[in-house]
């Protein structure tokens, strides 16, 4: 209910009152004790009803349209223009009578309710927030002022306190702000007050804890003391003169524990730094300039392996140290070298005839040029990356299949701009495939069932790891087609996500291929897959350790807990994905928040579990 709070010697609604003998004090009299058999006498002509002096006309209308405010306001107020003195009065008309034993058998329902408020006087309200209920006083000072007892009877006529005017008396009509007279409906409306609107409904504001919540099922367990000395040297890593030397021992981690708040600058990395150090891992180099790259090379002239991620700042000058520094470097992957030109990767690849892994993700300035380069001054690469390139095209494969002495173990040619077609991508493959490894050829969208059938079927034998994201030309027959035809030893690592036009026969045929072996699986977005091609994982995949099937829709309660507890056949357990970790079920609404639960396994992105 809606409130305005309006207090003080300063009200006009007080003043108002205050006039006519109510005050807070007798209201509330009034209210809690109903046995009253008079009131003083100045009080009467403001309670009484019907024949009051000043009114020549009969009021029998007045306890009819009380009776009608009572209802709809509820308040105890409603009945403060209906003295109880009024039952032992006279009244010329025998059907008023009546009226008054209605109004005091509802007057007596709204008292136990206006008990019942003031006890609780400061009271939150569920529906729509408010901190506070009510008080005696302003909940009856409402209905006195909308329904006081000098108004005249409907459809009598009065003039306007504001502009004279005669005009007919509706139940609209309202008093003046002065208190003496009534306005007519256009007075009312210039002086801010529509007579005609109703009363705003309150808002009920969504509880915060309505909000949705989506829920990760996983087990909680207590840090190991490695973990927590990783912690307390994250958390006090400016601090090194107290430090000292953190020694080889979890070096990495915690460079990653830094690199979750950015923590990593150039004023603590050199904790990092040894002129021993074979391997060297950065995982947010963010906040290290130019300058600070040139120092790490400067410093770490040994290295064999290095890896800096969000390398945004690594410039041809720092670049430049890292080639006439880092001699012994034979691997090494970034992540957002942006700034590096080709100049610089010339120099760099003619600097290190044996380098054997070169990864790059997102350098948009490497270019045909580059890649000839690389490929003439370093042809035992065993390890290439050319991730989110954007000016990977065909003519970049065709130099990358000169690259056959290493041989090749990893190809990464994912996320191009501008895919690359089937013959370029099956010629490279009839190249290099034979000692792959590991292949990913995500979001190359122009590839179709052929490059599987004559490209990956015939000359790549030997693959562990295989990432065809994102290709909406390979359909679900030819999947199934192709693990079927495959001679390939099985894989351990698939991701076939984001290919919503594959379904069940591509998953039963890529199961019956690889699915022993099996770790990691990710199927996100196959939403036509049906639940008994689901519940064939739980069957068939007994290492499997991380698996993603957000978005399949068959995902239910029951196929959980096949993975997690075998399906039952006669009367025994069979399956059962005894070495799981991870599930990730997003999009998946079946799943509720009763699915069964295992210790050590983390159920993430059940959606269902809502708290109110």
């Amino acid at each position: 209910m809606s409130r305005n709070n309006v207090r003080g010697p300063t009200s006009a609604l007080t003043e108002f009152l205050r006039s006519q003998g109510i005050t807070p004090t007798t209201v509330a009299n009034r209210a809690a004790t109903r046995n009253r058999t008079q009131q003083p006498a100045d009080a009467q002509p403001e309670a009484g009803p019907s024949n009051a002096a000043g009114d020549d006309e009969p009021q029998a209308p007045t306890p009819r349209r009380n009776r009608r405010t009572a209802r709809a306001s509820g308040n105890d107020s409603d009945d403060l223009d209906a003295d109880p003195a009024d039952d032992a009065m006279d009244v010329d008309q025998g059907e008023e009578k009546p009226a008054p034993a209605k109004k005091r058998k509802l007057t007596k329902a709204q008292e136990a309710k206006l008990k019942a408020q003031e006890k609780k006087k400061v009271k939150k309200e569920d529906s729509d927030g408010d901190g506070e209920e009510e008080d005696a006083y302003t909940a009856l000072s409402k209905s006195m002022w909308k329904d006081a007892a000098p108004k005249p009877p409907i459809g009598s006529f009065e003039k306007c306190a504001a502009c004279q005017k005669q005009f007919t008396v509706t139940k609209y009509t309202i008093a003046a702000n002065s208190g003496k007279g009534f306005l007519c409906h256009q007075c009312a409306k210039a002086g801010g007050n529509d007579p005609f609107k109703k009363p705003a409904v309150p808002k009920k504001r969504k509880a915060a804890t309505e909000k949705r919540n989506i829920t990760n099922f996983e087990e909680k367990r207590f840090p190991t003391l490695a973990s927590l000395c990783i912690q307390l040297i994250t958390k006090h890593i400016d601090d090194i003169d107290v430090l000292g030397d953190i020694g080889a021992m979890n070096v990495e981690a915690i460079s990653k524990a830094l690199s979750k708040n950015r923590g990593l600058t150039q004023e603590n990395v050199h904790l990092f730094y040894n002129p021993a150090n074979a391997s060297l891992t950065l995982f947010d180099a963010t906040n290290l300039p130019s300058p600070a790259l040139e120092t790490l090379a400067y410093h770490n002239t040994n290295l064999v392996s290095l890896r800096l991620d969000f390398c945004g700042h690594l410039d041809n000058a720092s670049f430049s140290v890292f080639t006439k520094s880092l001699t012994a470097l034979k691997r090494i992957e970034l992540l957002g070298p942006f700034l590096v030109r080709p100049a610089a990767w010339k120099a760099f690849f003619a600097a290190h005839p044996a380098l054997e892994g070169f990864l790059i993700t997102q350098s948009p300035r490497f270019d045909l040029d580059c890649v000839q380069s690389l490929v003439a001054d370093c042809p035992r690469l065993t390890e290439l990356r050319l991730k989110e390139v954007g000016r990977l095209n065909d003519d970049f494969l065709q130099e990358i299949e000169k690259l056959q002495e290493g041989p090749l173990r990893l190809l990464d040619l994912a996320d191009p701009s501008t895919s690359c077609s089937d013959d370029a991508v099956i010629s490279l493959l009839r190249a290099v495939g034979g000692g792959l490894t590991q292949l990913d050829l995500s979001k190359h969208e122009e590839l179709t069932d052929e490059f599987l059938m004559k490209g990956l079927v015939p000359h790549v034998c030997d693959l562990e790891r295989l990432s065809l994201r994102h290709l909406p030309e390979v359909t679900d027959k030819g999947l199934a087609k192709f693990f079927a035809a495959w001679k390939n030893p099985p894989l351990t690592d698939i991701d076939l996500s984001r290919n919503p036009d594959l379904g069940s026969e591509a998953l039963t045929a890529m199961l019956k291929h690889s699915g022993k072996s099996l770790r990691e699986l990710n199927i996100n977005g196959w939403k036509e897959t049906d639940e008994d091609a689901l519940r064939m994982v739980g069957r068939v995949c007994v290492q499997l350790k991380k698996v993603d099937v957000g978005w399949c829709r068959a995902m239910d309660d029951f196929v959980v807990k096949s993975w997690l507890e075998g399906d039952m056949e006669h009367g025994a357990p069979v399956g059962g994905c005894h070495h799981i970790e991870e599930i990730k079920i997003w999009g998946c609404n079946r799943v509720t928040a009763s699915c069964p639960k295992k210790r050590g396994v983390a159920i993430i992105g059940v959606e269902s579990q809502t708290s109110r």
